[in-house]
């Protein structure tokens, strides 16, 4: 675990009482009051995967006031510096096998339901299956889509926004690639995509966590017949879109 992670995850507590009971109420008298409220909301989602319970919470806490007033500390940094990689990262694993749990269980439901499942563990229904123009994976395609958590979060969608998106078939996720070959040009597909197929263990942090199964409901516009770039050449302007939309690694895109 990097160093700018662990302060990432501490950060995000900035503002978190230290009290056992819970969270107090913040009143946020001033705008810089709000900046640090902001701060914390934006780095705090990112301690979803570790399951904390009050008390570390405390404890963490209790550490990030000792450090920030220069006081002395309760243990010893240099012997506990290897024990916080090493809990961090099974807290992450522990937390992503439960959420890839949970998302078997909604993805057998889906298949249960009518939809279909790909050898890959894709799973897939398809609304309209447009014509008999479909897509390669070295094509660019034009598309609009609405992403979803199993449990209904909207984490990205080109829908909402209102403008839809094009790039590289196959510098996507895995989940992606496949999905959008099963339909034809004006075609819907509904997408149920596992997280070995998605992003992992490790998730695409703050919005998609470690483990996580993803929903796409996916409207495939038109196919451009344009060979993808190599991996790393991509032009700025493609992968400005790609950035905004959330296809990148830490949105939608592959590395």
């Amino acid at each position: 675990m990097k160093k700018s992670i662990i302060l990432t995850l501490v950060l995000g507590l900035f503002l978190v009482s230290c009290k056992q009971s819970g969270p107090a109420k913040v009143e946020l008298k001033t705008e810089e009051d709000k900046t640090f409220y902001a701060l914390g909301v934006m780095f705090g989602s990112r301690l979803n995967n570790l399951d904390l319970t009050d008390q570390e919470i405390a404890a963490l806490m209790a550490g990030l006031r000792a450090s920030a007033r220069r006081e002395k500390t309760e243990v010893d940094i240099a012997v506990y510096q290897q024990k916080v990689h090493t809990t961090l990262s099974e807290r992450m694993k522990s937390f992503a096998t439960k959420v890839k749990t949970e998302g078997s269980t909604y993805l057998d439901n889906f298949v249960k339901d009518g939809a279909k499942k790909t050898k890959s563990g894709l799973a897939y229904k398809i609304e309209n299956a447009g014509n008999n123009k479909k897509a390669k994976a070295t094509d660019v395609v034009d598309v609009h889509y609405h992403g979803t958590l199993i449990d209904g979060t909207v984490f990205d969608s080109s829908k909402d926004r209102k403008k839809s998106v094009s790039f590289p078939l196959n510098r996507v996720i895995k989940g992606w690639t496949e999905g959008l070959q099963l339909i034809g040009e004006g075609g819907k597909v509904r997408l149920v995509i596992p997280s070995d197929l998605a992003y992992g263990d490790n998730g695409a942090p703050p919005k998609i966590p470690g483990g996580a199964t993803l929903i796409f409901d996916v409207e495939l516009i038109s196919i451009k017949k344009e060979t993808a770039p190599p991996a790393g050449k991509g032009n700025k302007k493609s992968s400005k879109k790609g950035r905004r939309s959330g296809m990148k690694k830490s949105g939608m895109r592959k590395s």
